[in-house]
């Protein structure tokens, strides 16, 4: 049976709401750990930051187990995989997930720790799910 997360989708809902929310998650990431600044060398930030906005709907879609969600996470993990056009090491995604998690409960004016761990419940299932196809 799927967890559903439309709690999460909510509290991202008011995330966006409440401006410059995906703006503050890249400058939390890119503080993270010295490996991740390099990474965005060439990127179209403006770019990014639509890519981004849809790929956390999709991941909250993908951990409640919608089949749509399925194709676009499946070419997330490709992209960001090993022979993907931007590689991301495994080990870098619990840096993805904190930086996201401090970013929500900077910008959700409803953010509790609990809403926090079912966060990190479905964001550790994405980034498990991208693990496993590097």
């Amino acid at each position: 049976m799927s967890e559903s997360y439309d709690d999460l989708q909510a509290s991202y809902g008011r995330c966006l709401r409440n401006g410059r929310f995906i703006e503050r998650f890249y400058a939390i990431f890119m503080g993270s750990h010295p490996d991740i600044v390099p990474m965005f060398a060439h990127t179209d930030f403006s770019r990014q930051y639509m890519a981004l906005r849809r790929g956390i709907s999709s991941a909250i879609a993908h951990a409640a187990g919608s089949r749509l969600a399925e194709r676009t996470m499946t070419e997330m993990a490709r992209v960001h995989g090993r022979a993907g056009r931007a590689p991301v090491p495994p080990a870098l995604y619990p840096y993805w997930v904190d930086s996201l998690l401090q970013a929500v409960a900077e910008h959700d004016p409803q953010y509790t720790p609990a809403l926090g761990r079912r966060w990190r419940e479905a964001m550790e299932a994405t980034t498990a799910f991208f693990t496993g196809h590097y």
